[in-house]
Parts: structure tokens; C-alpha cells; sequence
């Protein structure tokens, strides 16, 4: 009886035992599955020791206690939330996780977020197939590629591990799936600045942009809501032979507004014109016939720029390249980034037009040949070109000097003298003129030599007479030569004083005649001869020798007379 009654006893304390056990902590069924509080009690190595009121304590990986790409930050004493997913194990310790409280508490906020369509804030913290993985503060969310930026993004990089406004697009508790967006967080906030930058843009308003896109005629930099055109003309004073020298995507830009136009909304920009312009006061830097130094910068087919200063060039027209390469591309002249020496020929500061010359620089090669070889002088080249009109000689300082027809030979007719020479000949020639402004050279071979014309018209002048030998008879005239070698000519109307005597034809080469000299050509070389001027003289000079009026003698006598005693003067010489 006593033993029933200590037994009754005994069941009746543990009873109430568990009944008050059971009101302070609640089932082990009501518990599991849950978030608890609990206490940091022990850190141990990579393992967090947390008391939750239990029987036993909770051991939790450390790890649990940091965000992806985190650092754990829990001490000793610290109250976390943690969820218990078994109330015993097999060891009789409690089961408990620091991620999976979190995650229960992230479920609890991001499903008030999406169904009020309020932005969340996450980390994106790895690549996945189709997009990226978002840590959204203990749930792990999906974020497609193109929902990554309002434009493509090819390096994620500098978003990686860092605070970023998200929305909610889809989410399903139940298979644990979400996902974000951080596109349409960013076209409403550009939808807005859009908006408020429209009511104030104004032209020449001063702004900071980012280089949105480049292209081979600019760079789009984003102001905010709105995208705008920088030109590349328009990014720098000097030249820019594409964006992508200076700009890059992502770079922050200040720009002003050149251009607006509200309707079209389409916007233009510059860089350039927050700096000084180079060309004020271009004419008094740049005075015409100075000399400078410049760099390369363009080589085209008519020319190359030469930058004098940033943002100032000047184009060397090719004609104003070389003194000697006359048809050459002016690439072969120069180079890209080449140190030049230029002249000013001409400033333009309306048209911002700089005119250079690179050769008035390098000396004018016939100024210096001429004061080297003045005229009468001799010199040697290679015969460089054999054309129709005569020999081109291969001078110094690369320029030619010619040699006419008409100055090979002093007897030989120009188109046969020129068949003795061939390309690449060594020849001496006399220097005849020397036209600087032209650019020309005249030489003369046969002038090395005695004019045998002089020698042949020595003491012969104007008014003597001489005998001929007839070397050619022609329709207009006969060529003769006389007997000390000089050439001459009678004209058909100067072979005799009788009208029907001025027949060329009645004469025959080899015969010989009497002629008087009309003039003397030394620079073309020939006598002018008169048969019919030495009958007159000689019918004159008979006159006033037979003619008086007591002889009683006749014309036909006085003249039979002259002409006989001509005759026996002729066959006693």
C-alpha cells in the first residue's frame, strides 16, 4: 500500500515536471522547425556553440555566420536567431542552423517586398548558367544576364560582392525559387532623372556623364536618363584619329551641351570646349615665313598634317614636299609621328587653315646649284632620260639639268647626234642657263668643243664676196658652202637679177657661183647670200668704170667688157 502510494506519488511529480517544463520551452514538436533565439556561449576553432534554453547546446559551422564572400563576425555572448531542425540527434544534442534562419527570415521579408513591389537589397556573388547568383541576405536568388543593366554589361567584375538595389520579379517558397532584377531598379530611377535633367537642360550647361558606347565617329555618354552625342571632332582641339585613343566605356566625362534640340530630345556634346581654344591668336604664334618644328600626324594622297601645338595643324601640301619628287605619295617622304622642320606659307585663322612647306626648309636645290656652278661652267652626270627633244642629265642634290637637240653637235643634225647616246652615260656638258624660278637647267655638249662656224667665217663680214659650192638645190632657195667651210643660203629670189634666171632649178650641187654676203648669223649659224645683189653691185661698178659718155661705147659693151675682164681675173686665181 505504501509503495502504491510512493509510486502514485512519484508519477504525480513528474507530471508536473513536464508540465512545467513544457510551459517554459514548449514541445519538442513545437519547437522543431522553428526560429529561436539563442546565446553565443563558445567559439571552437570553425564551429559556433549557441545555447537556446534546451537541454543541451547547438553546435553550427562558422561559416553559417557570413554572407557569401563574407567574413564571419559572431563573439562570445552575441544573441542570434537560429532555426532548430532537430530537437535530439542521435548524440542527444539539438540540431541547429544560422543559414536556415536566416533564409526563413529573408522568405518572411522578401515575400512582403515582392507583393508590395519594393526594391531589396542584395549581393551578386557568383556566375551561373544564364545570369548570376544573388546573395538577397540568407536567400539566394536568380539573376538573369539581361536583367543585369539597362545596356550589356561585358564586365561584371565591379559589381561583384557589393550593395545593389533589386526587384522581385518572380518568387516560389516552395521549390525555393527567386528572381531578381537590377535593370528595372535602374530604368525607374533613369526614368526619373530623365525627367527632371529634360526640364533643365540648357545649351552651353556644363554636366558629368559616363562614355555609354563608342563608335567610329564618337562616343554616347549617358547624362543621367539621357544619352548624348560627343563627337569626335568635338572631344579635342587636337586631332583624334578615333574615340577609342582617348575614351573608354564607363569613363567619366564633363561635357557641355552644344546642342539640344527638346523636340527630337537628341543632345550634342563636347570636351573640347571647356578647354582653350589653340587657334586664338594663331597669325601672331604662327607668323608667315617663320620656321618651326612640328610632328606628323596624317599622311594623305595630297599631303600630311603636322601638328605645331595641340590642337593646331598645319597641312604640307605635297607639291610643297620635295623640290624633286615631283609625283611621289607623300607617305615616301614621310612618316607617321615624324619630327619636321616646317616654313609658315600662309594662316587662315577664320577657316583655322595653316599652309607648311617642308621644302622651303631644305634649301632650293637650283638657288645652290647655281651659286656652285655659275654659267660656263662644266659639269658631269649620268644620262638619267633620252626623249624627242633632247638628253637629261643626272645632276647633285638630285635634280636634272637637259640637254637640247639643237646642243648635242655643232655639225650633225640633232636627231642623228642623239643616237650616240644611251641611259646610263657618263657625259660632260657646259652649264648654258640656269632658270631658278622654273626649275630649270640648260646644258650643251657641242660647247665643249670650237664652233668650226666661227673658224669658217673668219674674216668673211657682211658685204664681201665669196665663192660658193652648191650643196643642195631645194624648191625656195639653194644651200651652198663657201670655200672656208661656212654654210650659206640664197633664196629663190636672190639667185640672179633676172626674173626668169631665179629658177633653182637650173642650178645642180657641186657648182660653183659668186655670191655676196647679206649677213652674217652667228647664233643660228649660216650666211645669208645674194647672187642677184653681186650682179647689181657688179653692173654698177662696170658703170662707173666703162660708162663715161665720150667713149660711144653701149650697155651691152660696157657690160660685155666688165664680164670679160671678171672672167680672166677668175681663171688667173
Amino acid at each position: 500500500m505504501q509503495e502504491t502510494t510512493l509510486a502514485t506519488e512519484t508519477r504525480a511529480s513528474l507530471d508536473e515536471f513536464q508540465a512545467m517544463l513544457d510551459e517554459t520551452l514548449g514541445s519538442s514538436s513545437r519547437l522543431e522547425g522553428t526560429v529561436v533565439r539563442g546565446t553565443v556561449v563558445d567559439i571552437d576553432d570553425d564551429v559556433v556553440v549557441v545555447d537556446v534554453g534546451l537541454k543541451s547546446e547547438g553546435r553550427i559551422p562558422l561559416k553559417e555566420f557570413a554572407g557569401p564572400g563574407q567574413t564571419p563576425e559572431v563573439r562570445v555572448g552575441d544573441v542570434v536567431e537560429v532555426y532548430v531542425e532537430r530537437f535530439e540527434n542521435k548524440s542527444g544534442e539539438v540540431v541547429l542552423s544560422r543559414d536556415k534562419a536566416r533564409r526563413e527570415e529573408s522568405w518572411n521579408r522578401l515575400e512582403r517586398a515582392f507583393n508590395e513591389q519594393s526594391k531589396v537589397e542584395g549581393h551578386i556573388f557568383g556566375r551561373v548558367k544564364g545570369g548570376f547568383a544573388v546573395d538577397l541576405g540568407g536567400a539566394v536568388a536568380f539573376l538573369p544576364g539581361s536583367q543585369v543593366d539597362i545596356r550589356p554589361v561585358r564586365d561584371i567584375g565591379p559589381l561583384i560582392n557589393k550593395p545593389e538595389p533589386f526587384l522581385i520579379l518572380k518568387m516560389d517558397r516552395r521549390r525555393g525559387n527567386i528572381v531578381v532584377s537590377r535593370r528595372a531598379v535602374l530604368e525607374e530611377s533613369r526614368a526619373e532623372q530623365r525627367n527632371e535633367l529634360l526640364a533643365t537642360l540648357q545649351e552651353g550647361q556644363i554636366l558629368e556623364g559616363v562614355v555609354k558606347n563608342i563608335t567610329d565617329y564618337g562616343a554616347f555618354v549617358d547624362l543621367g536618363g539621357l544619352d548624348g552625342l560627343l563627337h569626335v571632332t568635338d572631344i579635342s582641339w587636337k586631332r583624334v584619329n578615333h574615340p577609342s585613343d582617348v575614351l573608354h566605356v564607363g569613363q567619366t566625362v564633363r561635357v557641355q551641351v552644344i546642342r539640344f534640340n527638346r523636340e527630337t530630345q537628341r543632345i550634342s556634346l563636347g570636351m573640347k570646349q571647356l578647354e582653350a581654344d589653340p587657334w586664338e591668336g594663331v597669325e601672331l604664334k604662327y607668323p608667315v615665313g617663320a620656321k618651326f618644328h612640328g610632328r606628323v600626324t596624317n599622311i594623305t594622297d595630297y599631303g600630311a598634317f603636322v601638328e605645331l601645338e595641340p590642337g593646331v595643324e598645319g597641312l604640307v601640301h605635297v607639291s610643297e614636299m620635295s623640290w624633286t619628287k615631283k609625283n611621289v605619295h607623300p607617305g615616301k617622304i614621310v612618316s607617321s609621328s615624324q619630327e619636321v622642320e616646317v616654313m609658315v606659307l600662309e594662316v587662315d585663322p577664320e577657316k583655322r587653315r595653316i599652309s607648311l612647306g617642308l621644302k622651303q626648309c631644305l634649301g632650293n636645290p637650283w638657288e645652290l646649284f647655281l651659286e656652285h656652278h655659275p654659267i660656263g661652267s662644266v659639269v658631269e652626270g649620268e644620262v638619267r632620260n633620252i626623249t624627242e627633244f633632247g638628253l637629261f642629265i643626272g645632276l647633285e642634290n638630285d635634280i636634272d639639268g637637259m640637254v637640247h637637240l639643237s646642243d648635242l653637235d655643232w655639225e650633225l643634225p640633232g636627231e642623228e647626234a642623239i643616237k650616240k647616246y644611251s641611259k646610263g652615260d657618263v657625259v660632260r656638258a657646259q652649264v648654258l642657263d640656269v632658270d631658278v624660278e622654273k626649275e630649270r637647267i640648260s646644258l650643251g655638249i657641242k660647247q665643249l668643243a670650237e664652233d668650226p662656224f666661227k673658224a669658217a667665217i673668219a674674216g668673211i663680214k657682211k658685204g664681201d664676196r665669196v665663192t660658193c659650192t652648191i650643196r643642195e638645190v631645194t624648191p625656195g632657195g639653194v644651200e651652198v658652202e663657201t670655200t672656208s667651210g661656212a654654210i650659206g643660203f640664197i633664196r629663190k629670189a636672190e639667185l640672179a637679177r633676172d626674173r626668169d634666171e631665179q629658177r633653182p632649178e637650173r642650178f645642180a650641187p657641186g657648182e660653183k657661183l659668186d655670191a655676196k654676203v647679206m649677213s652674217v648669223d652667228a647664233i643660228n649659224r649660216r650666211l645669208t647670200l645674194s647672187v642677184k645683189a653681186l650682179e647689181i653691185e657688179d653692173e654698177k661698178q662696170a658703170m662707173a668704170e666703162y660708162g663715161s659718155s665720150d667713149s660711144g661705147a653701149s650697155l651691152g659693151d660696157i657690160l660685155g667688157a666688165a664680164f670679160r675682164q671678171k672672167a680672166e681675173e677668175q681663171s688667173k686665181g
